[in-house]
């Protein structure tokens, strides 16, 4: 079985280092590697379902706008996340449904505050194996 995610340390942020055989596997695994950063995912129920669609210029910043758009429902709505279903995704659009609950303080244990994904290093990669992204989170 392959890695989905890992986590790089980064002067004074955080990146993620995602991995997926198909570009959507990629960008699931990178919002997950972000939620694991924000407390752990096995403790995270499906309970609730949002979609999510989110547009940009390229692909890259198409993966910075995803996860800058879950970073902002958990800010504004306080839900986490442990599922992600890519359903739609090109170049420069992807449609999601993602799987949680709200945050609840007796439940989940917070590990890091996440501000934003950024630019800063963005890569996204196709090889042999398949994808391979890397984003430094602002935290």
């Amino acid at each position: 079985m392959r890695r989905a995610f890992e986590i790089v340390d980064h002067t004074a942020d955080v990146g993620i280092v995602a991995y997926g055989a198909e570009v959507e596997e990629l960008f699931s695994n990178a919002a997950l590697a972000l939620f694991s950063l924000i407390t752990e995912p096995e403790s995270i129920e499906g309970k609730l379902r949002f979609d999510v669609e989110v547009s940009s210029r390229d692909r890259e910043s198409l993966l910075v706008e995803w996860l800058n758009e879950l970073i902002y429902l958990f800010d504004v709505k306080h839900v986490l996340f442990n599922r992600f279903d890519i359903e739609g995704l090109t170049l420069s659009d992807l449609k999601a449904t993602c799987y949680g609950e709200c945050f609840d303080p007796m439940k989940h244990r917070l590990k890091t505050g996440v501000k934003a994904a950024t630019y800063h290093m963005l890569r996204l990669d196709r090889n042999g194996d398949g994808y391979r992204a890397q984003i430094i989170l602002d935290i």
